[in-house]
């Protein structure tokens, strides 16, 4: 039986150690928190899931909330001016929806379920000599612990990775109460871009306590939405939120005034700066370790790919690993199988570096501009987000995006 270890018990670890597992691979898990810890602490993330990564989970039955959890099927944009006047909008639909289920509820039950079937947890940190120790133990030894200290010792693409700092402060709650305007049937997801500030996202999800709304703000540093570099609790989140919501996005303000958080830990800080690392890390000579997932390509959450990519990760690892049989999972190996997860991540990265732009590049703002018109770009704008390949051919360069649009105006409505 081939013993395989991995650091980091998120959604990509939890994911592939399942995965493995349920093919008789012999897994050990390292995770920084227990099932109980996760489940007492803050949120990790909003992590909405569009239809392909659901269905990477649905083929392992790991999607254990489905029939709880809202299913987003529209999606609305709008544009916020300088003074809170809506100056554009649109909406789409998705073709397989989208869901959010709050990590605190997801991760601790993967974890639960995973030690259940006869995995082997352990409950530590590791640190550079720890990872060396795993690699000789066994046959294949992953890192998907995110960005944190682990990510270091892989080395970092500068040619995929264009900015120095973090591009947006964050700030989120879960919160319950939140009205949903008339427009689009069922549950849909809110995406307001506010002039010289950031992005307001309201999105459905399930979390402790049930269904909810998560409210996050993605506000450009030093500028009018970046308000929250002292972390308040969720009573005090909310009150400074609402205040944003009258001066900068009045039409949701409406929505959010009998907002309440949903629990005393509802609140989620944080600032990231996108980064793409290289697959291979020597811990020690001849110990070679795979990264995975956020550890390699870390997204700011504009565009919400996250999540996303790491259960793409986990689904291309897995299959692979599956089809390797007994050959040595050398570092030829590793690279070769990272490259097949770069083929979709590559264009994840490229489209939430374009959006992180503030404002956004002027072909970006045409296309946004047509979206409000021509519900052809509205829609395949919109499933972007469900999966980001192709861009090239209509987003990613001026010419070829004048071109797409010229070919959209030009087809009968």
């Amino acid at each position: 039986m081939r013993r395989i270890a991995i650091v980091g018990a998120g959604q990509a670890g939890l994911h592939l150690a399942l995965g493995l597992q349920r093919h008789g691979y012999d897994v050990t898990l390292t995770a920084a928190r227990t099932a109980g810890q996760v489940r007492e602490g803050h949120p990790l993330s909003t992590q909405a899931m569009f239809g392909p990564a659901r269905s990477l989970e649905r083929a392992l039955g790991l999607d254990l909330w489905a029939e709880r959890t809202p299913l987003v099927r529209d999606m609305t944009f709008a544009l916020a001016g300088p003074d809170g006047a809506r100056l554009t909008g649109f909406g789409t639909r998705l073709d397989e929806g989208q869901q959010s289920v709050d990590q605190r509820v997801k991760l601790p039950a993967w974890l639960e379920l995973f030690e259940e079937r006869g995995g082997r947890t352990e409950y530590r940190t590791v640190d550079r000599d720890g990872l060396a120790r795993l690699a000789a133990g066994h046959d294949l030894t992953l890192v998907a612990a995110g960005r944190g200290g682990l990510s270091a010792l892989f080395p970092a693409d500068a040619a995929h990775s264009p900015y120095e700092k973090p591009q947006r402060t964050l700030a989120c709650a879960y919160l319950n109460g939140v009205g949903t305007p008339p427009g689009p049937g069922g549950e849909h997801a809110r995406i307001t871009a506010v002039t010289g500030g950031g992005e307001l996202f309201l999105q459905p999800a399930l979390t402790l306590s049930g269904p909810c709304t998560i409210l996050l703000w993605e506000a450009v540093p030093g500028g009018p939405l970046d308000v929250f570099a002292d972390r308040p609790g969720p009573a005090a989140f909310l009150e400074r939120s609402l205040g944003l919501l009258r001066r900068h996005v009045p039409w949701e303000h409406e929505w959010c005034r009998g907002a309440e958080p949903t629990d005393a830990r509802a609140t989620l800080y944080g600032a990231l700066t996108p980064r793409v690392r290289h697959p291979v890390a020597l811990p020690a000579p001849r110990r070679p370790v795979l990264g995975m997932a956020d550890t390699l390509v870390l997204n700011d959450p504009v565009t919400g790919q996250g999540a996303n990519n790491a259960a793409r990760c986990a689904a291309t690892y897995l299959r692979e690993i599956l089809a390797h049989g007994e050959r040595a999972f050398d570092e030829a190996w590793m690279r070769r199988t990272h490259a097949l997860f770069w083929e979709h991540a590559r264009y994840s990265v490229a489209f939430t570096n374009l959006m992180l732009q503030a404002p956004p590049p002027p072909h970006v703002q045409r296309v946004l501009g047509a979206a409000a018109a021509v519900p052809s770009v509205a829609d395949r704008f919109a499933a972007a987000y469900a999966d980001p390949a192709g861009l090239e051919d209509w987003l990613l360069d001026p010419r070829r995006t004048d071109a797409w649009l010229g070919s959209q105006a030009a087809r009968p409505s």
